[in-house]
Formats: structure tokens, sequence, C-alpha cells
């Protein structure tokens, strides 16, 4: 399975961290090592002090694609889900000022939370999803596709052009604005609409 990210999908976020807004999806890799098992709680590694929340849209590839035409990318998935890209900020700023790579940042055990995967049918439009992540009962991030720079079937165009890609592989769409540090004794709550779809305590 490979976990493939983008960054910088939504200008709020982009906004929030100073970022230069991309004239082409940002994209990275996470390892199948990262994903946090299910029912586990979310340890904070003793290498950050600094670990963020980034709660995001997540799409699960249903058959295999290459150089995948927008106009052809819906038949590609066929389940969505939200997830979570746990993210060791102050890892990452270091190496970032170095221009040096942030993968470690960004792909620890259990930086990855997946929750429960549904039937994109459900929706009406995919292009106009809300989405939310509460931290210990209070919503702390928020946002709805249609913020998306660049839409799910583009992003799979888009992916599909460099990497080949298999059924069971998932695509990370990008965080809104909100982003911000986990602590010990936390609970993170993901909602797509009005579905619970994951709940994730922090040690």
């Amino acid at each position: 399975m490979k976990i493939i990210c983008v960054g910088r999908n939504y200008i709020d976020h982009i906004n929030e961290l100073n970022n230069e807004k991309p004239q082409e999806p940002v994209i990275f890799m996470k390892p199948d090592t990262s994903v946090l098992n299910s029912g586990f709680p979310f340890v904070i590694p003793d290498f950050s002090n600094d670990i963020h929340h980034e709660v995001e849209v997540v799409v699960k590839i249903s058959k295999v694609g290459k150089y995948i035409s927008p106009k052809f990318a819906s038949k590609y998935y066929n389940q969505i889900s939200l997830g979570i890209d746990f993210t060791a900020r102050d890892l990452q700023a270091k190496l970032k000022a170095k221009g040096l790579p942030w993968e470690i940042a960004k792909g620890f055990d259990g930086a990855t939370v997946l929750g429960t995967f549904v039937d994109k049918n459900q929706f009406d439009d995919l292009r106009n999803i809300s989405f939310q992540l509460a931290k210990n009962g209070t919503i702390v991030q928020e946002g709805n596709t249609q913020d998306m720079l660049w839409q799910i079937d583009e992003l799979i165009a888009y992916v599909s052009q460099f990497f080949t890609l298999k059924v069971g592989d998932v695509i990370f769409t990008g965080t809104p604005a909100g982003v911000a540090k986990v602590n010990s004794d936390d609970e993170l709550d993901g909602f797509l609409e009005d579905q619970k779809l994951f709940s994730i305590k922090v040690l």
C-alpha cells in the first residue's frame, strides 16, 4: 500500500504556515509502517516536542491505473474516509530550513491515522463535503472539499502520471487551516459530514 499525500491544497492552511501557493500539487509519500493500528492510541514520539494534527479527506484506490484522465478518475475509487497526517512540526521546520527532505517528520511510526472508509455514493457531491476534527470535544479544524485547490479527480490524474496506482493505495488530499499541537490525554474525533470515522486517544 502506498500512502500518497498532498500538501498545500487549501489556501487558508497555506497562509497559516506562511507557505507559497504552489502552481501544481505538492506530493509526498509516507511508508505503510506509519499507519496507526486500529484501536491503538497515538503515542507522542520522544524526538519531537511539537506534534501537530492535520485532518484530511482520504481516498482509497480500487483498481490499477496509470496516466489516468481526470474525466475517468472517478472510476478508480469507491470509498473515501477521513484521516490524520500527524506532523513533527519542529523537526519539519529544521529540515525545511536546510532545504532537506522532511519525510521523517511525516512518516514516523503511528503518524498516519485512517478512519473507517465509507461508500462515496452516499454523498451527493464529492466537491462539496464538509469535515471536522474535534479535540477534547471542541472543533479545532473544519473544512470543505469545495475549497481544495485541486479536486480529488484532478489529484488522482496528476499522481498517476508519476506513480502507478494500485488497489488499496490511499491518497490524503490536504488539510484546511487549524493545525495545532497535540498533548498527552487529548481525544481526537474526526467527522465527515455527520459521520464519526475515527476516535484517537493521545498518550
